[in-house]
């Protein structure tokens, strides 16, 4: 544990989930070569011609770059997209179809068989006991908030009991008698950090937030007016732009600094 900034007052801590609590990135390989596969089933039926035309390498096709143009034009119609990764890949699903003289209807209930598809597996790994005996600590003596920009499931993982809320960026139905729709941007922005503030009534600089990327969770954090701890261990997220207050080389440190006394794990 490395400091860098002095350390006040903390009434709340806000964890990142990918690649702080456990280790995003094999996740992620695994599911592309899933979803390869998908498609590639998929399209053998729908444009066996387009799967034909591979041979004898269709595994090549259906991949991030066969996707990113569609991604790409779904952003550009609609920017606000950028913030929410569930409707951009359903949206990028549903373009790439059409594109490819799949019918409109036929696009419409691919694209979303491709996305339930995508989060069945995107939740379904194992989250290390180092960090379930860190949030069940941690929970006895803080309020503690999860903020991502991804859409992971906290309850197929198995960790949602230990938030007192949970913020994903996107598109998100409005609280009480508010049922409009209102877009939480990613981090950096600020919106996700300022929705905990509010929502704990406790000032900006006494929320911890603990995140893997130099940019959207030390950054964000910083400028959102919170105190910060790096946590680089997997080696994915961005690199700093701002000096945290604290840099972890594994997130359970946070148990010698917060609980004066390592975990018995």
């Amino acid at each position: 544990m490395q400091f860098y900034r002095r350390l006040t007052t903390i009434k709340a801590i806000s964890f990142d989930l990918d690649d702080t609590l456990y280790n995003n990135r094999p996740v992620m390989l695994a599911i592309e070569k899933q979803m390869v596969h998908y498609f590639t089933e998929k399209f053998a039926t729908l444009l066996p011609e387009l799967v034909a035309d591979q041979a004898p390498e269709p595994k090549q096709i259906f991949n991030r770059r066969f996707w990113a143009p569609y991604r790409q034009q779904a952003i550009a119609t609609t920017p606000e997209l950028a913030h929410d990764v569930v409707r951009v890949r359903y949206e990028t699903y549903r373009l790439g179809l059409l594109a490819h003289s799949i019918a409109a209807v036929e696009a419409v209930k691919e694209a979303q068989a491709g996305l339930d598809y995508f989060i069945s597996l995107r939740s379904d790994f194992i989250v290390p006991k180092a960090s379930h005996g860190l949030l069940a600590a941690l929970s006895k003596k803080y309020p503690l908030v999860a903020i991502s920009n991804g859409n992971v499931d906290t309850k197929a993982l198995g960790i949602d009991h230990y938030f007192q809320h949970i913020y994903h960026a996107g598109f998100q139905t409005g609280y009480g008698d508010d049922k409009s729709e209102h877009l939480l941007r990613q981090k950096p922005a600020p919106d996700m950090f300022t929705l905990v503030c509010a929502q704990l009534a406790i000032p900006a600089e006494q929320l911890l937030h603990v995140g893997d990327c130099g940019f959207a969770d030390i950054h964000g954090a910083l400028n959102a007016g919170c105190q910060t701890a790096w946590l680089p261990q997997y080696g994915v997220g961005k690199a700093l732009r701002q000096i945290p207050h604290i840099e972890l080389v594994q997130v359970s440190e946070l148990s010698q600094l917060l609980l004066k006394k390592p975990l018995s794990l």
